[in-house]
């Protein structure tokens, strides 16, 4: 017995539909991928009793084309029609800075309308954490250059009001990134309320200096998500090399946590996620520490 076609309200089925469909009925927006890669990289001491220096950085490009020319934002560009976000993610990654193969997700959707000043235009962004030594980063495409910059990020001022069925507070946070010759920085303000069961977040940029677009607020959001995802996931252990001491692992989620952790509270808290070896260090000047590795059969995700 054959199927009847499903019809709507006025009789036509989805076939003819689509035949008749008008896809200009809508205005349609643009849309672009937004890449934030991170990584921890040391910096040289002439100390040699002391760990190597290690900051967090981001990976940004020098625009070569209007608009914003000449400012600083994150690699990224249009989405083609017939690929998908993170297929173009990947495409306008490697086109602008010639790194590929690695592994990206999705962090957030921006959608302010005033956003792009050429037309309206969704932006879908992405975060990496990324080992900098197995990269070869060069500015290509619409990029006049790429660089590492060093991540800062401060609490300038908070405060906080008692509503009648809740409360709302306000955060101003600082973004400093900086390179061997370039200094960004601009303020975010963060405006939290809460009415009873509802809770609403707001970001707005304060003050704004040398970046492009709204990638200041993008920065901000990616640290804050990347700081809460180092707590709960094993994405770090994609800086780490095969073997490391304790100290080291401590160290990097010392610099992207941006406190200080008390060491036998950290190693309890990652007593599962390592393994211990029978290898140690052999650095002059420096007594013997016990190597480990990451332990991949704990099951937990990126």
């Amino acid at each position: 017995m054959s199927k009847q076609p499903v019809t709507d309200r006025n009789g036509i089925t989805e076939e003819q539909f689509l035949k008749t469909y008008d896809a200009g009925m809508y205005e349609r927006p643009s849309v672009t991928v937004d890449m934030l890669i991170f990584t921890v990289m040391e910096r040289e001491q002439d100390n040699y009793r002391k760990l190597s220096e290690k900051s967090l950085q981001l990976l940004l490009i020098q625009r070569g084309e209007h608009p914003y020319l000449g400012q600083w934002a994150l690699p990224g560009g249009f989405v083609g029609v017939h690929e998908s976000l993170d297929e173009a993610a990947r495409r306008e990654l490697f086109t602008e800075t010639n790194i590929d193969n690695i592994y990206m997700e999705q962090l957030y959707t921006w959608g302010e309308v005033q956003r792009d000043p050429r037309m309206r235009v969704i932006s879908c962004s992405y975060m990496a954490l990324v080992d900098r030594t197995a990269l070869n980063v060069q500015a290509g495409d619409d990029a006049a250059d790429a660089a590492w910059f060093e991540v800062s990020h401060e609490i300038l001022e908070a405060s906080r009001r008692e509503l009648e069925q809740g409360y709302e507070q306000d955060q101003f946070i600082k973004i400093t990134l900086q390179s061997d010759k370039v200094t960004l920085s601009g303020v975010v303000k963060i405006t939290e309320s809460v009415q009873g069961h509802v809770s609403k977040i707001q970001r707005e940029i304060v003050e704004s200096e040398g970046f492009a677009f709204d990638h200041l607020m993008m920065v901000q959001y990616a640290i804050e998500r990347l700081r809460g995802k180092v707590e709960y996931t094993d994405i770090i252990f994609n800086l780490m090399p095969p073997l490391f001491t304790l100290s080291e692992l401590q160290r990097v989620y010392e610099i992207i946590l941006g406190k200080e952790l008390l060491a036998a509270a950290f190693r309890r808290k990652i007593a599962d996620r390592v393994m211990e070896t029978e290898d140690f260090t052999r650095d002059a000047g420096h007594r013997p520490s016990k190597l480990y590795r990451y332990n991949m059969n704990r099951g937990s995700n990126q």
